[in-house]
């Protein structure tokens, strides 16, 4: 009975833990995962490649549902960049710590002299935001152009301009879709993404000026990598942030990062209230 009475306890205690943890506004929406290829050319796309696949497999473990949304293949192998919806309970709130440069040291498969490289690959992630919050979005300020959509190898996946682009000049942030079937379809997703972007840029700007430790108010850069991926010449995972290390690399690239993801929530909230 006392060990039944044990076990109720800290199932209780842990989910109360999470439930503080994740007390933002918008943690328990949807998350929107950006991954971009940093320079390098094929290393990086294929390192993107692999950080798409280990997010993917962790949110499907999750039980999330992965919606793409736009994607865009390497030259030679990988992909140069790539955006997904993660819809869950809490995805964003349990995402949001992947947002950086992530940094991989391996020998190259793509090497003939087998050398070891080192390849950068930035993640963005932002909270699907619902039209309960007003984002004001002004048509003056926006470029939107069209383009064909293209497949691997660059095939041709339609023969109409129904890929979308669009430029909020003010920001500088850019977002495409291409994955929908018409240039409508296209335009709606790329605004929505444009919408969760913008309010996660205001809510970066208010944490930036709220903060005391100046650490949080750098941007993400290819100097400040939030994690690195060592595969040689030993094999270890490593949070540059909060620490939190594995030894076991292969595991963590197959999805398993929920370790990272606990400590840094715990990290963020003892950063929250030493400020």
């Amino acid at each position: 009975m006392a060990i039944e009475v044990f076990t109720t306890m800290e199932e209780a205690l842990l989910a109360a833990q999470e439930q503080a943890l994740l007390s933002e506004e918008t943690d328990p929406n949807n998350a929107i995962v950006s991954i971009n290829a940093g320079a390098g050319g094929t290393e990086s796309c294929d390192w993107a490649s692999m950080l798409y696949r280990m997010l993917t497999r962790w949110a499907e473990a999750k039980g999330h549902k992965v919606t793409v949304m736009d994607h865009q293949y390497g030259d030679s192998a990988g992909i140069k960049s790539v955006t997904f919806m993660v819809s869950g309970e809490f995805a964003f709130g349990h995402l949001k710590g992947e947002s950086g440069i992530h940094r991989l040291v391996r020998i190259s498969p793509f090497d003939s002299n087998a050398r070891r490289h080192t390849s950068f690959a930035s993640v963005y992630v932002s909270p699907e935001v619902d039209d309960n919050i007003e984002i004001e979005i002004l048509d003056k300020d926006l470029r939107i152009d069209v383009y064909r959509s293209g497949g691997a190898g660059g095939q041709s996946v339609n023969t109409t301009d129904s890929a979308v682009r669009i430029t909020h000049n003010p920001s500088g942030i850019v977002v495409t879709c291409q994955n929908e079937r018409s240039q409508l379809q296209n335009k709606l997703t790329a605004m929505k993404v444009l919408k969760s972007r913008l309010y996660e840029k205001a809510m970066e700007e208010k944490r930036a000026k709220d903060a005391e430790n100046e650490a949080n108010k750098k941007e993400i850069g290819w100097g400040s990598q939030i994690r690195s991926y060592v595969l040689h010449p030993y094999k270890m995972v490593k949070d540059h942030r909060t620490n939190c290390e594995s030894s076991n690399a292969t595991k963590v690239l197959d999805g398993d990062i929920d370790p990272f993801i606990k400590d840094f929530l715990k990290w963020r909230a003892l950063d929250n209230t030493a400020e």
